[in-house]
């Protein structure tokens, strides 16, 4: 098939892109040209790029026009974070593509009453990404239900891999927790550290695409998961993460208060979203209904994105992995 990707040239394009080459179709990029892909490989030589600043085409109602011109049987959205950019893409395919991916988040959901949480089971959202993301996905539902175009949404988890900073035990992207682990220092964490993060590697939400645009008659209408088999709490991920460089976690629990003022805003702001939230999400459907076979527990694959920032001297730590 020919395949046209929106936002290829990212973390989930950078692995999902060889994989469609692979598999044989015909694979157009559409990218705003400013990044190449995270990991390299020589399928990118057989993909068509193009060059499209999407935010400005939406605003000019351009953007269906410049997705349409490249004759695509199938898209893959991995590029929209709004219920209006969203809509204007339907409409512009309805009824002139054979099917639409678009690529959700797991922040469609609020914080977690109940786990594991399942599709469109979650508690409300409440910051406008999610809020967006949730409306999103309830509409590509209604528009297939109503016969219109075969829409399907893929919710991934804390991506990581290559090229990719993880969100880190205590929820947020503040380096120096590494440093602090690999010294076997002292890791402040607010509440008690039985929160819940939930991860994923780049190339299982790879392959829960691949296997959507595979089997399109069954992804019809339907919305999926993608994350690792399993969650960490903050406990055990920093516990996991200090073994890499031979040192044992030492965590002080201290409230949010304390937390808040030992942080700047963007950490503290970074690590309540993440574990107010405390997600463990359920990736049964996918196995049940695609045959998604993810290949990294959460571990692995933060190990993956730790070793790639370290090994181009991205991240400083105190001692090298023992892993």
């Amino acid at each position: 098939m020919r395949i046209v990707v929106v936002g290829g040239s990212g973390h989930i394009g950078s692995f999902l892109v060889p994989r469609l080459v692979r598999a044989g179709h015909d694979v157009v990029n559409i990218t705003r040209g400013s990044s190449s892909a995270y990991v390299d490989a020589p399928e990118w030589r057989a993909v068509t790029q193009i060059v499209a600043d999407r935010e400005a085409q939406d605003a000019a109602g351009e953007f269906g026009r410049t997705v349409l011109a490249q004759h695509p049987e199938v898209v893959v959205d991995l590029l929209c974070f709004t219920l209006a950019s969203a809509s204007a893409l339907v409409d512009a395919l309805r009824g002139r593509v054979d099917h639409l991916v678009h690529c959700g988040t797991l922040w469609r959901y609020g914080p977690a009453l109940k786990t594991p949480i399942h599709e469109g089971e979650g508690t409300p959202p409440f910051d406008e990404y999610g809020i967006q993301k949730e409306a999103i996905a309830r509409m590509l539902q209604r528009e297939t239900a109503g016969g219109g175009l075969v829409t399907t949404s893929v919710h991934p988890g804390h991506i990581v891999g290559p090229g990719w900073s993880p969100v880190g035990p205590l929820g947020n992207g503040d380096p120096s927790v590494w440093r602090t682990l690999s010294e076997g220092g002292t890791l402040r964490i607010p509440g008690i550290g039985s929160e819940l993060l939930h991860h994923v590697h780049a190339d299982d939400v790879a392959q829960v695409f691949e296997l959507a645009v595979a089997h399109r008659d069954a992804a019809a209408g339907e919305d999926f998961h993608a994350v690792a088999p399993s969650s960490l709490s903050v406990r055990g991920y920093a516990e996991i993460a200090a073994s890499w460089f031979g040192r044992t976690a030492t965590l002080e629990p201290i409230s949010w208060e304390q937390f808040r003022a030992e942080n700047t805003e963007r950490h503290a702001d970074a690590s309540w979203g993440h574990l107010f939230r405390n997600h463990h999400l359920s990736i049964d459907k996918a196995r049940r209904v695609l045959g998604f076979a993810p290949q990294y527990e959460p571990e692995a694959a933060i190990l993956e994105s730790v070793r790639w920032l370290i090994d181009r001297d991205r991240l400083d730590v105190a001692r090298p992995l023992q892993v």
